[in-house]
C-alpha cells in the first residue's frame, strides 16, 4: 500500500492506496511544531480507527510547501515504516513539461494537481485548488504546464476581515439565499461567497480568453463544492486530486512508463 501525503499551511490531507484505489483518506491540521513522533502517534491512531497497520504500508509519497516540516515528515516514514520517501521536488520525474520562469518556485502541490487532472481529463484544462491561498493552474491540451495565477484564500482573507474589523462576527461560511441580505451575518456570507465566486469565474474567463480556447474546469480543496454550486466556470469537483497526484508521480518514478 501507498501512503500518500499532501503537506499544506492550514491541513496536511493523507490518503491510503491499494493498487488505484483510495481505501482511507484523513484531513489533519498542519502543526509546524509536530515531531516525527507525534506525526508518527498520530498515524498510529488513524491507522487504527480504520483498520490499518504500519505494516501494511510499502512505499510513502510527499509533496509539502511547508519546508519546517519536511524533515519530521521524513523521518517519521524513516522511524515509523522503515521508508524513505519520495519527496516531489527537483529530480522527480513528473511526465509533465513546465514551462515556467524558474520551476523551482512552484509549490509541489500545484504540479501535483496538474498532473493529476491532466492524466484524469486531459486537456487543455484549468485547475482551481482552494487552500490556503487559491491556485489557478493551466495544463495546455499537449499536457504542458505553462503557469497560472495566485490569490488569497477564502479562510485567510475572512480572517483578515474578522481582526480588522472589530464589530463583524465569525460566521459559517454557508450559502444566503440571496445577495441582497437584511442582516450582518448574511450579508458577510453573500460577501464572501459570491465574491469568491466571482474572482473565480472572472479569472477563469480571463485565462480561457488568454489560451484562446476553451479549457475543462476541475476543482479541489476543502471549499472547491461550495463555490462550485454557484460557480458558472467549475465542471469538476475532485476532492482528492492531489493524492491522486502523488499515486501516479509514485508509480511514473519506481514504474518508468506506467
Amino acid at each position: 500500500m501507498l501512503l500518500a501525503i499532501d503537506a499544506g499551511n492550514t491541513n496536511i490531507v493523507l490518503g491510503i492506496y491499494q493498487e488505484n484505489t483510495l481505501v482511507s483518506h484523513w484531513r489533519v491540521s498542519t502543526d509546524r511544531l509536530r515531531t516525527a513522533d507525534e506525526y508518527g502517534i498520530m498515524l498510529r491512531n488513524l491507522f487504527d480507527c480504520h483498520g490499518h497497520t504500519f505494516s501494511d504500508i510499502s512505499a510513502v509519497a510527499i509533496s509539502s510547501v511547508v519546508p519546517p516540516l519536511m524533515a519530521a515528515l521524513e523521518d517519521m516514514s524513516q522511524n515509523y515504516f522503515q521508508i524513505t520517501p519520495l519527496v516531489i521536488g527537483p529530480g522527480v520525474r513528473t511526465g509533465m513539461p513546465i514551462k515556467f520562469d524558474n520551476p523551482k518556485e512552484i509549490g509541489a502541490d500545484r504540479i501535483v494537481n496538474a498532473v493529476a487532472a491532466y492524466e484524469k481529463y486531459g486537456g487543455p484544462l484549468i485547475i482551481v485548488d482552494f487552500g490556503t491561498a487559491t491556485t489557478f493552474d493551466v495544463v495546455t491540451k499537449q499536457g504542458v504546464y505553462i503557469g497560472g495565477a495566485i490569490a488569497p484564500g477564502i479562510g485567510i482573507s475572512t480572517e483578515a476581515l474578522f481582526v480588522r474589523a472589530a464589530k463583524l462576527p465569525r460566521v459559517e461560511l454557508i450559502k444566503p439565499n440571496s445577495v441582497i441580505t437584511k442582516n450582518t451575518v448574511n450579508g458577510i456570507q453573500a460577501g464572501i461567497i459570491f465574491g469568491f465566486v466571482g474572482q473565480v469565474d472572472g479569472i477563469v474567463n480571463r485565462m480561457k480568453k488568454e489560451l484562446g480556447e476553451d479549457a475543462f474546469v476541475v476543482a479541489t480543496g476543502g471549499l472547491a463544492e461550495l463555490i462550485q454550486s454557484e460557480s458558472e466556470t467549475i465542471q469538476k469537483v475532485d476532492p482528492w486530486l492531489t493524492l491522486e497526484g502523488l499515486r501516479i508521480i509514485y508509480l511514473r518514478n519506481v514504474s518508468p512508463g506506467k
